[in-house]
């Protein structure tokens, strides 16, 4: 498939996306969102990829917010139809794909750019990052999930006050927050998420999807997340991948999982 707004590049079971509007600092813009979910549909049902890498073009930013330009005559139905479709195309999508999705932050992550990076099932950042909720100077406030995300990566006191001065922070005060797993030299940022994702690689991508679904369900308001958990451990035993897993355990092999 043909993209205007983003790069897409699968290898070894690896799919790397970059948003790729570098005059716009990588701002989303409609179009862009609709790409993005595009390409993460596309990499998802793709057997073969098993990880996907999420990133901006350049060195200066990852996304540097949401394009302004496209909201700033709407009125409160616009806007409220603007922020339930983005989280649905794009940003709750993300979260609940059954691909592991990991955000290169290479540079300013603001607004919607933290918003998807956020929505990320991990983050790694490189040296120069700089990552913020600024949309109160705006006289918004976050619309993509940012309210809801922050907290829960990084505590309510902390991001009460990065939405409230909409600051922002620098990559190693975000690793000290938990907001980002890793911490490099913008060189090493791409080796490194290659390098985790190439260990994802060699685990089930059935019980990683599982365990994603897990995971997310201890965030969801009326959700057991045991009752969850428990449910996909029992699922396991019925794939292919927990008989070969198993299977090569006791055999003293390395296994050689089915994605079934």
């Amino acid at each position: 498939m043909s993209y205007s707004n983003i790069l897409f590049e699968a290898y070894s079971g690896i799919a790397t996306i970059t948003i790729n509007r570098p005059s716009k600092l990588n701002a989303l813009n409609k179009d862009t969102i609709n790409e993005l979910h595009l390409a993460l549909k596309e990499a998802d049902s793709n057997k073969d990829i098993k990880v996907i890498i999420l990133t901006g073009s350049g060195e200066k930013a990852f996304v540097a917010g949401a394009d302004i330009s496209e909201f700033a005559n709407f009125n409160i139905e616009e806007g409220t139809k603007l922020a339930a479709k983005g989280q649905a195309v794009l940003f709750d999508f993300i979260e609940n794909l059954s691909t592991p999705v990991i955000a290169a932050v290479n540079g300013f992550a603001l607004g919607g750019g933290l918003e998807l990076a956020m929505a990320c099932h991990f983050r790694l950042a490189s040296d120069n990052a700089r990552l913020g909720l600024p949309e109160v100077s705006l006289g918004l406030i976050p619309g993509y999930g940012g309210t809801q995300r922050l907290p829960q990566l990084i505590g309510k006191g902390r991001a009460m006050e990065m939405v409230m001065t909409a600051g922002m922070i620098d990559a190693n005060k975000a690793l000290d927050y938990g907001l980002v797993n890793h911490v490099v030299a913008q060189e090493d940022l791409m080796p490194l998420c290659k390098q985790i994702a190439t260990k994802i690689l060699s685990n089930s991508s059935v019980a990683i999807s599982a365990a994603i679904t897990a995971v997310n369900a201890v965030f969801k308001a009326g959700v057991n997340g045991f009752d969850v958990e428990i449910e996909e451990f029992g699922n396991s035993f019925g794939t292919a991948d927990f008989k070969e897993g198993t299977t090569a355990f006791l055999e003293k092999r390395k296994a050689d999982f089915p994605g079934e």
